[in-house]
């Protein structure tokens, strides 16, 4: 090979190298790979996928009150789908389900989604939660489906602290202070009480006559 076709060659190999590097260093910077996101649980059967599931405590390691689970289920299917409930399998706690707006179910809409946890969202509430779950754990959880059934993973037991603080559930509210049980009088002082066998009596009024006594 003469001298002018192997330095074109080279030019040729560096100038593809380029190009490649430069779309890698292109696709990568914007790539979603490369944000820091927390590693949340996710799974899919059929059409339903489960995203972004985590179980969320109290901030406080030490505060009592409810935990909730955190969770975006999307139905790509062509009718809607009801989350008819959440168990904890290996415990005895229940999961309380709120829709977004009103008392009604917790719908999946075809094509669409629903949002578990963080402010105008559904919700799903772990009273016990201390006793349920404990920070730093995997604990599994099911998402029981109107159509799809069972759908079961494991996710990580985390801190309403940082990226979830949004999502975390509310403290428990503190027990009001006690009340004195006994009121004194507008003058400070009590009204004592009489000797047994006698009966006070009332400033300006007569003491009635016993029976049988003539006036």
């Amino acid at each position: 090979m003469s001298r002018s076709l192997r330095h074109g060659a080279l030019a040729a190999t560096a100038i593809a190298f380029s190009i490649v590097s430069l779309s890698a260093c292109a696709a990568g910077n914007n790539a979603e790979t490369l944000k820091v996101r927390p590693d949340n649980a996710a799974t899919s059967v059929g059409t339903i996928k489960v995203q972004n599931v985590n179980v969320i405590t109290q901030a406080e390691p030490e505060a009592e009150g409810p935990a909730v689970v955190a969770a975006t289920l999307f139905n790509d299917g062509t009718e809607d789908e009801v989350l008819e409930s959440i168990t904890l399998p290996g415990t005895d706690v229940q999961v309380k389900l709120q829709a977004a707006k009103g008392s009604g179910p917790v719908e999946i809409p075809a094509g669409g989604r629903v949002v578990l946890g963080g402010e105008g969202n559904a919700s799903a509430v772990i009273d016990k939660g201390r006793e349920a779950t404990q920070d730093g754990n995997v604990q599994q959880i099911v998402f029981k489906l109107s159509r799809t059934g069972d759908v079961g993973l494991g996710a990580g037991v985390v801190p309403a602290t940082g990226y979830y603080e949004d999502f975390g559930p509310s403290a428990q509210p503190e027990a009001p202070a006690a009340t004195p049980s006994a009121t004194p009088d507008a003058a400070g002082s009590e009204t004592p009480e009489a000797p047994a066998g006698e009966t006070p009596e009332t400033p300006g009024t007569e003491e009635s006559p016993a029976a049988g006594t003539e006036q």
